[in-house]
């Protein structure tokens, strides 16, 4: 097989996955295997899906809904391999949470930020509502939409997700362009208002 090269604009035309730094760089995740970092990108992507169609508990918390099954299509895995996998995300890295739903329904996944904040380098977005696994393990999920209710997972190839900024990040901070905003800068400056227009 003989493949071309990528000429001019060619390269942006394609959607990628998105696999934060940091699982390869910080200590934290040197332990977790390769295949269990690219399955947080692709949860990732759909955590941002989402967030996008409202699905959040009572809390605030973006949960996503993605089954054993897809995690098995989405890797190209068994369900044993795909089991695996989610446990060393939930139990090994503490990267995911999943929350039992029961009567045959599918998880829900709560995907973590992988951003240590406890040494007070990286502060919490204000608007953040992350919260920690003190005090939720027994809530009750309420759904905000009937359409959530239905077992199945977000498909992100019917939803525009390739059309999305690479600039965002995995969690709520509102400095990231997106769907509906102008992309900005890492000082939060609009990157299309001429430098004359910006002070």
């Amino acid at each position: 097989m003989t493949l071309d090269y990528f000429y001019g604009a060619q390269a942006d035309q394609f959607a990628f996955y998105r696999i934060p730094k940091a699982l390869f760089t910080d200590e934290r995740f040197k332990s977790i295997s390769a295949e269990a970092k690219i399955l947080y990108g692709i949860l990732l992507d759909r955590m941002s899906l989402s967030r996008k169609n409202g699905w959040l508990d009572e809390q605030g918390r973006v949960f996503i809904i993605f089954t054993l099954e897809e995690v098995m299509e989405a890797i190209g895995c068994a369900d044993q391999k795909a089991t695996k996998l989610l446990n060393e995300l939930d139990s090994k890295a503490g990267l995911i949470e999943r929350k039992r739903q029961g009567l045959g329904k599918p998880n829900l996944i709560f995907v973590k930020n992988f951003v240590d904040n406890s040494d007070g380098s990286i502060p919490p977005a204000p608007e953040s509502r992350i919260k920690t696994r003190e005090n939720h393990d027994s809530a009750d999920v309420n759904f905000t939409t009937p359409e959530s209710r239905k077992s199945r997972g977000s498909n992100t190839d019917s939803n525009y997700t390739d059309l999305s900024e690479t600039e965002t990040y995995p969690f709520p901070s509102g400095q990231g362009g997106g769907h509906g905003q102008a992309p900005v800068d890492k000082m939060g400056r609009d990157k299309l208002q001429p430098l004359a227009g910006r002070y």
